[in-house]
């Protein structure tokens, strides 16, 4: 798939992710920060979308939303032609399923992921780049690749939610926690829209991305480095391991309830009471993790 096109997508579907308004700016760098790519690829993309009528450009200021992101981002992509056999996308999920059901060796060349997946040079050149991004694999000095074996254990995705258990709930009672009620609101349209269908329609890349984006939103507001790298780390690590709990999304409709509790007690500053309930909300997740561990197993 071509580059520009793929991250186009996946600008759209974060536009409709975090209900942006009309009028809604898109820095290139905010982009590129939240997709984990280089910003020459997202200004091709933002440059295609103005193509499509999708943004407006204003001199020295950069892109804004020109036009309200109603339907389905996958439907509106197709619409706009953005979308094109992802051969590098399924490639990605196929490596991620073969390590976890032990198909792949912990150290593979590149030539062996070429042609066991049918990719071209540039296909790989992008997988890879994004494994390496998330933190399950890198490059071994000289030659090759090597996975890391963190994340292909069941225990390893409850002992990353417990971690969060000790974090989450602490950083929601920093002193000088300060949440924008932007970024409330923001969120706020990303739950509703679960609800509203979308945890039967959005994409396991989607569903991982919205979890990703509230708990690191909350915790970004504590304005502590420590804690918000600690989150970034272990979000970017526990990925491979969370797509496989997506299978189960019966339990996503009370994922939205709670994560709107929790909106609506940090608005009103109820602070206390909102770690008390991240606790809790994190207590009940990995407790259905843990009902549904043995779907992480090889």
């Amino acid at each position: 798939m071509n580059q520009d096109r793929s991250i186009a997508t996946q600008i759209v579907e974060l536009i409709q992710a975090e209900g942006m308004p009309v009028g809604a700016h898109l820095p290139a760098q905010m982009l590129a920060d939240k997709l984990r790519v280089s910003r020459s690829p997202v200004n091709e993309a933002l440059a295609l979308l103005h193509e499509k009528g999708v943004l407006t450009r204003e001199r020295n200021r950069g892109f804004f939303l020109a036009r309200e992101v109603a339907a389905p981002a996958g439907e509106l992509a197709t619409q706009l032609g953005l979308t094109e056999p992802d051969l590098a996308g399924a490639a990605y999920f196929q490596i991620a399923e073969d390590l976890l059901q032990g198909k792949l060796e912990n150290e593979v060349s590149e030539q062996l992921l070429k042609a066991r997946y049918g990719l071209t040079a540039t296909q790989l050149n992008t997988v890879l780049k994004r494994i390496a991004q998330e933190g399950w694999a890198e490059r071994k000095p000289g030659y090759g690749w090597e996975f890391s074996s963190m994340l292909t254990t069941p225990d390893s995705l409850l002992q990353s939610y417990r971690l969060r258990l000790a974090l989450e709930p602490a950083a929601l009672l920093e002193p000088g926690y300060r949440i924008e009620r932007k970024t409330i609101e923001r969120l706020r349209a990303a739950e509703n829209h679960l609800l509203s269908g979308g945890i039967e329609t959005d994409t396991a890349d989607q569903l991982h991305d919205r979890g990703v984006r509230f708990h690191e939103s909350l915790v970004e507001a504590s304005g502590n480095p420590f804690f918000i790298d600690t989150i970034r780390r272990v979000n970017r690590v526990r990925r491979l391991l969370s797509y496989r709990s997506m299978r189960h999304r019966e339990r996503y409709p009370e994922h939205a309830k709670q994560h709107l509790h929790l909106l609506d007690l940090l608005a009103r500053d109820r602070n206390e009471e909102a770690s008390a309930a991240m606790r809790e909300h994190l207590e009940h997740t990995l407790s259905a993790l843990a009902k549904i561990s043995q779907i992480l197993e090889p």
